[in-house]
């Protein structure tokens, strides 16, 4: 399953882990998914949605 938002799309990001010694490797950064019941097109569903979409209510909770 990918690690992408369903409202917003928002997916990982890469960049470098940086050592004492300034040795740079490849890293991710993972957005902060939740699973959550949310109502989509009239029908409550289970969506993977990241905490900024949830906080700025661009998701439905379903009671």
């Amino acid at each position: 399953m990918a690690r992408v938002c369903e409202i917003c799309g928002k997916g990982p990001m890469s960049g470098h882990n940086v050592s004492h010694a300034n040795n740079k490797t490849n890293r991710r950064w993972y957005p902060n998914l939740q699973r959550v019941r949310a109502v989509v097109n009239g029908t409550t569903r289970r969506i993977r949605v990241c905490t900024r979409c949830l906080k700025s209510n661009r998701v439905t909770k379903a009671a």
